[in-house]
């Protein structure tokens, strides 16, 4: 799990409702330039992004999509740390994982000219490619792999399982660190996911 800075007193933090009133002046202006915010910090928020995507504040979790999409577009990523942040403040959050889930895609194209767009639990669209790759996790004792995409500075979604079944349709074998790998393809970068001489049978 990512934790904030423990050294900080989580009382000196803003409320949520402070937070989204900030979040909700800058949406006025387009996206929030959060990489150019540089506020003081001002301790712990009690909200948590859980591993599926659900977001809690003070233990409950936040039903109204559109603020949800609020606080994600002030989320910021510094070092290991998850923080929201406006041009007067910086909180910071849990993340159980990372903060987005992509729940979908659309396939353009085919071979080189492929292109595979994603769209997020809160809205965003990305298509992978070399400023937003594909990684894939293993799991160290079952070996199952689990998909992520870069959404936007250091900040991903892992692609659901139905998602990724439907990645897997896609695939094909290309060589990769000096052996063939099955992968996917989208704006003529290819995304290893598994050594092809382990989706043969012994």
């Amino acid at each position: 799990m990512t934790k904030s800075n423990p050294a900080q007193n989580p009382v000196t933090a803003p409320s949520a409702d402070a937070l989204l009133a900030s979040a909700t002046k800058a949406a006025k202006k387009g996206p929030p330039p959060v990489h150019l915010w540089n506020p003081p910090f001002c301790g712990d928020l009690d909200m948590r992004i859980a591993r599926d995507g659900t977001w809690f504040y003070e233990g409950t979790p936040i039903g109204r999509p559109a603020m949800v999409r609020l606080f994600a577009s002030i989320l910021r990523k510094d070092g290991e740390d998850y923080v929201l942040v406006t041009p007067v403040e910086k909180v910071g959050l849990k993340v159980e994982d990372v903060p987005f889930i992509a729940t979908d895609f659309e396939v353009a194209g085919q071979g080189a000219d492929q292109t595979i767009t994603f769209t997020t639990n809160v809205g965003d669209s990305v298509t992978a490619g070399p400023d937003a790759p594909i990684r894939v996790e293993r799991d160290t004792e079952t070996g199952e792999p689990t998909p992520y995409v870069l959404v936007r500075a250091a900040l991903e979604a892992r692609i659901d399982r139905k998602s990724f079944y439907r990645l897997v349709e896609l695939g094909e074998t290309a060589p990769h660190q000096g052996q063939d790998w099955f992968g996917v393809r989208s704006e003529g970068r290819f995304f290893p996911i598994i050594p092809q001489a382990e989706l043969v049978e012994p």
